[in-house]
């Protein structure tokens, strides 16, 4: 008998009046998988995520998060996920340990459990020692190890992580990511919005949306291959005017010193080196040149 996966969704929509957040969008996330959801400020991100932990009903369309309905039985998923917002979820003015402690509380995690998720979570914080520290002093990487560690009290078997590195610094994020993966290796299914691709690449599968749509989906391998067309250069010795006034040139991104930018077709490499007298480069595609491909906002669309 097929496993049946961690979340499932189809036909997930949600309307706010006229304004289409999430379009008519499937999922399917096997058990025990690190799920990257990605896309630009105000793709349908937050609002996917906050129908699949029954925090708001959907317009129209089904789905299940370890097996719960969200429409007919979010009090049931809820107690199965485990979910960190954007936003730092924790108390600022209580101390670690009543953060810990609050939160046990929340997820009714049976109080001879306590103490053993209680070091878990000082330990997934790196605070043991500091319990009484005000959790407003502590810096943001600490704090969100600490809403990690919160968020998993009660051991649940589906975590949704909404930006949680977001304004963190790079050796904070990789240590959140070494979380994760513990997380991960535990059983547990990751569910996970970013802006960083090099987070995307821990994922098993990414999908991105754009205006509420899955424009993409993949391992962070298929996608790359997906995305080479065989049209992608890198551009060195040239200026922005220059490539926005050539007729060959379709997109162009700055990447470092240089401009990643996609050609009307691969014929157009060799004569656009000449016209532009620049070094001219094909390349295949990073996980971000596919990104930015597949979620760029055409003229006349919303965004």
């Amino acid at each position: 008998m097929k496993e049946q996966p961690a979340v499932h969704a189809r036909g997930l929509t949600r309307r706010f009046g006229k304004f289409l957040a999430v379009d008519n969008i499937d999922l399917h996330v096997p058990r025990g998988a690190i799920y990257g959801f990605l896309g630009p400020n105000g793709a349908g991100k937050t609002t996917t995520i906050r129908m699949l932990c029954g925090l708001l009903r959907p317009s129209s369309g089904r789905a299940t998060v370890d097996g719960a309905d969200v429409v007919k039985d979010p009090e049931s998923v809820k107690a199965r996920i485990g979910y960190m917002s954007q936003k730092f979820s924790l108390y600022n003015d209580l101390t670690v340990d009543e953060n810990i402690r609050f939160f046990s509380d929340i997820y009714l995690v049976p109080r001879k459990l306590l103490p053993e998720r209680r070091e878990f979570a000082l330990h997934t914080a790196g605070l043991k020692g500091r319990e009484k520290a005000i959790t407003a002093t502590l810096p943001v990487g600490i704090k969100q190890r600490l809403a990690l560690g919160c968020a998993v009290l009660h051991d649940p078997r589906v975590l949704f992580l909404d930006e949680p590195t977001a304004g963190v610094d790079p050796v904070s994020r990789r240590s959140f990511w070494r979380l994760i993966h513990t997380m991960r290796q535990r059983g547990v299914t990751v569910f996970v919005t970013t802006h960083y691709m090099d987070e995307a690449e821990n994922c098993a599968q990414v999908a991105f949306i754009r205006s509420g749509r899955i424009v993409a989906l993949g391992s962070p391998r298929q996608l790359r291959r997906q995305g080479d067309r065989g049209d992608l250069v890198r551009i060195r010795g040239t200026d922005r005017q220059a490539l926005l006034e050539n007729p060959r040139v379709v997109s162009m991104t700055p990447m470092g010193a240089a401009w990643h930018a996609r050609l009307r077709s691969p014929a157009d490499i060799e004569p656009l080196s000449g016209e532009l007298g620049a070094s001219v480069q094909p390349i295949a595609p990073s996980l971000e040149d596919v990104f930015l491909d597949a979620c760029e906002i055409r003229p006349g669309e919303a965004p």
